[in-house]
């Protein structure tokens, strides 16, 4: 299976992805979108015609941001929406407010490398923001989904997965010595993983999910680790926010991808599988593990396991 190749790539921004592609009439749901790439994001689908949501845990200031969407596009301003991803309760009562078929669905809120932190449930902190939050928001839209037709999830994942696999085990750090960079790893590989299954058991539904690496970008994101990530991208290599949603806008609007899912993207482009860590370009590769369909069809029992037992 070759990798799919598209004319953009590193430099490339989320408006000029969608520069020639016409979302009127299609409905998008952006989670996290108050700051960093999310606003890019759903400025670009916004600028193309979509009817975009933010799903967002401060209204206050997703307000502002759907302002400034509608006032800098020309369209329609965004809907605004509260969503608390760690708190099974608000996804429940967002999923089930939505009425009629869903089109896009961009996961892109995320915690990174946070503090050890756990939710009322048990759940560790970044395992449930990046990953069972984000589970739970999709399995309640399903319907919504398969309404919208060839409807498109996107995950917003990270080259970080290379830190750690889903320890199935212990995911949530009850035996091992907490690290925020390994919990911040094995949700991005879960993110991964969610792709891979979602693809598989809703393609007769025309759903696809793909999962992304942004790229380094200088955002809210990196408030834990004292504004710059790991510290360890060198200045080249730093995108914008712009540039950081150029590949989520992609893969919820490029015709290249009709179809097509399961898959990991780097800069606009499918990435390499690699079988250890520096094995692909600085911020490419996506490991084996992440991929693998017995790990995907595992990780989503465990997920709607943890939902069952935390459910409000």
């Amino acid at each position: 299976m070759s990798l799919i190749q598209t004319p953009f790539g590193f430099a490339s921004t989320a408006a000029e992805v969608v520069a020639d592609i016409d979302l009127t009439g299609k409905r998008a749901v952006v989670t996290g979108a108050s700051s960093g790439i999310g606003v890019e994001t759903a400025a670009a689908l916004s600028a193309a015609g979509a009817e975009v949501t933010l799903a967002v845990r401060d209204l206050a200031a997703g307000e502002r941001v759907a302002k400034d969407i509608g006032a800098t596009t020309g369209d329609s301003v965004p809907h605004v929406a509260r969503l608390d991803l760690t708190d099974p309760a608000s996804v429940a009562a967002f999923a089930d407010s939505w009425t009629g078929p869903l089109h896009i669905l961009v996961n892109n809120a995320g915690v990174m490398a946070s503090p050890e932190q756990y939710t009322p449930q048990g759940w560790e902190w970044q395992f449930a923001t990046n990953h069972l939050g984000h589970f739970a928001l999709a399995t309640r839209l399903h319907a919504a989904l398969a309404a919208g037709g060839a409807a498109r999830i996107v995950v917003v994942s990270s080259t970080g997965h290379q830190l750690s696999p889903v320890v199935f085990d212990d995911v949530n750090f009850a035996f091992r010595p907490y690290d925020p960079w390994l919990a911040y790893g094995q949700s991005k590989t879960a993110n991964v993983l969610f792709a891979v299954e979602a693809t598989r058991r809703w393609a007769a539904d025309g759903i696809t999910t793909n999962a992304l690496m942004p790229g380094a970008i200088y955002t809210n994101l990196q408030r834990h680790t004292g504004g710059r990530g790991s510290g360890s991208v060198p200045p080249e290599l730093i995108k914008t926010p712009a540039q950081g949603a150029a590949t989520s806008v992609l893969l919820a609007t490029s015709p290249l991808l009709e179809g097509v899912g399961g898959r990991y993207f780097a800069d606009c482009n499918e990435t390499e599988t690699i079988d250890r860590r520096g094995a692909a370009p600085p911020l490419h590769g996506v490991a084996r593990y992440a991929l693998d369909p017995e790990g995907a069809e595992r990780l989503w029992a465990l997920s709607e396991k943890l939902l069952a037992e935390g459910a409000p």
